[in-house]
């Protein structure tokens, strides 16, 4: 899907460029898309290089984290919820606590941590599947929990606001939060009602009640608030949340008498290799966006969007964001290329820019998921999961525009 992606942006970048050239006498089209491979390049390896230090920063903050026990913490609070959701899959299966783990560090931003774990799900999943090469009820609904991604700790996000010099690189963890959780009730929705789920269970619903809850006082505290107070609060709120995390994974380490120093220097270790490790995806995707960019092409899209948004009197802003949310379900990593583009375009405070990074870390990519976790157990007919996958996705979508509209306007 990737490669077709990849693949895609020039060979369509090529055609509007020729066409300009034949039809409208553009003679510098070509000198402009040449321009934009070079340019965009060098932009891709300045923003790495620019990466790896905040990255060595939060993938060491959150090593201590996962070394002082709180993944196992999420896992026990969370699998009473898991065994009533799959009764198909017993309490003491390797699976529950491979699946509860996965969803703890993606919970926590782990993913070098959650996709092994994920695999390792899917793999003991498979082995209660009766129809070998088709998707269990366990299975789709494990893996749109995954798609849907909710999603605490968006380090990879504050990190590339930073490194754009966004004011407040955390000002979009409320948005993020709220949106995450959005898709994920409805990627559970939609999967319950195909699956007749028992969602009024007295623990499920007790889950979905206090999480609930949480959303709807943090929507109605803010609501309150006069606009510019309710960004400095949420501000405010985010940060407050987020060091309170830091302080609360090094007292961790504290009492289970890890080496908080040591586990931060592994951790950051691996956000070093971690950006060098990005460089060649991010050459690839932010050339070939730059291309598509530059011949037009990306401007006709959006322009169309435009005219049918503007015809029915609504507001248009979000249409220089929504390339992110377009890309989003078929590749993350062009997802995040638009996400860049976006920022350096519009500015990574603007309504766009802001509303690029909560759409990117509102949902995870579908595809991609359906692929490598269906892909490692052989699972070819994968019924439902798709369909459900692709509503969370578009629930998450709309949330993001409506958060961003509501705390940024």
């Amino acid at each position: 899907m990737l490669n077709i992606i990849w693949i895609g942006f020039f060979i369509i970048a090529f055609i509007v460029a020729a066409i300009k050239l034949v039809f409208l006498g553009d003679v510098e089209i070509f000198g402009q898309l040449m321009t934009a491979m070079f340019a965009l390049s060098k932009t891709a390896f300045e923003i790495a290089l620019g990466l790896t230090g905040i990255l060595a920063l939060w993938l060491g903050i959150m090593k201590i984290g996962e070394r002082s026990g709180f993944i196992n913490l999420l896992t026990r609070g969370l699998t009473p919820l898991m065994t009533r959701l799959m009764p198909e899959v017993p309490a003491n299966h390797p699976a529950m606590g491979a699946m509860v783990m996965n969803m703890s560090a993606n919970a926590l931003g782990l993913d070098n941590a959650a996709t092994p774990l994920g695999i390792k799900a899917m793999k003991a999943l498979q082995t209660l599947n009766p129809l070998k090469d088709t998707a269990s009820n366990a299975q789709i609904l494990f893996l749109v929990i995954n798609t849907s991604a909710v999603t605490l700790f968006p380090v990879t996000i504050f990190t590339y606001r930073a490194q754009f010099g966004a004011e407040q690189p955390t000002d979009v963890f409320i948005p993020i939060l709220i949106a995450t959780y959005i898709s994920t009730l409805f990627g559970l929705l939609a999967v319950s009602f195909v699956q007749k789920i028992n969602l009024l269970d007295r623990v499920v619903l007790s889950y979905l009640v206090s999480f609930s809850a949480l959303i709807i006082g943090l929507i109605t505290y803010f609501s309150s608030l006069p606009q510019a107070e309710m960004l400095q609060q949420s501000a405010l709120v985010s940060n407050v949340i987020l060091f309170s995390l830091v302080i609360a994974f090094i007292s961790g380490a504290i009492v289970k008498k890890v080496n908080a120093y040591e586990a931060f220097i592994d951790g950051a270790k691996e956000g070093f290799e971690t950006a060098i490790t990005i460089i060649p995806y991010l050459v690839a995707m932010l050339v070939a966006i730059g291309v598509f960019r530059a011949s037009g092409a990306l401007d006709l899209i959006t322009d169309g969007i435009r005219y049918l948004v503007l015809s029915i009197g609504w507001d248009d802003r979000f249409i220089d964001g929504l390339p992110t949310a377009l890309m989003k379900p078929f590749s993350g990593s062009g997802a995040r290329a638009m996400m860049i583009d976006t920022m350096q375009t519009h500015g990574v405070d603007s309504f766009a820019g802001r509303l690029a990074a909560i759409v990117q870390g509102s949902t995870e990519t579908t595809f991609y998921v359906l692929a490598v976790y269906f892909g490692a157990v052989g699972v070819k007919k994968i019924r439902h999961a798709a369909t459900c996958g692709l509503i969370a996705d578009l629930a998450g979508i709309i949330a993001a525009i409506s958060v961003t509209y509501w705390l940024f306007s």
